[in-house]
């Protein structure tokens, strides 16, 4: 004689430790997965811009243009190299692979496909001239 097992309440007893797991895991999860938001850093610049027009910085660029200021990166989206101004014709170019973008930062020609980082500009009459927040 074999005794017939009742296979409900395993499954239930299945269903709640597992669900119990999920919901005491969650929170570890949360934690884990939880990034600090980077804090802004600004930078005082006490140079004035060349010619009113523009001021190359190791990290960006600053440029005027009928009292609008602003500021773009000069690490290049592809792979990262620092950009050049060619003035003349006034845009940015990568030495690397050539990419080239708009003093916004819009891209002209590839290989790069991404615009590059803006960055908002507080212009001042006194030094510092330009507070840049990156």
């Amino acid at each position: 004689m074999h005794k017939k097992t009742n296979s409900k309440p395993t499954l239930t007893r299945r269903l709640v430790i597992i669900g119990g797991s999920l919901l005491l895991l969650y929170p570890l999860l949360r934690f884990i997965s939880h990034r600090v938001p980077r804090k802004p850093v600004t930078i005082k610049v006490t140079e004035p811009l060349k010619q009113d027009k523009f001021l190359v910085k190791d990290d960006f660029f600053i440029f005027a243009e009928n009292e609008r200021v602003w500021a773009v990166s000069r690490k290049c989206t592809h792979l990262g190299c620092r950009l050049n101004y060619k003035e003349k014709e006034g845009i940015l170019e990568c030495p690397c692979h050539q990419s080239r973008f708009a003093n916004t930062g819009l891209v002209i020609n590839g290989p790069s496909k991404k615009q590059l980082k803006t960055y908002k500009v507080q212009k001042n009459t006194d030094p510092p001239y330009f507070i840049v927040s990156i």
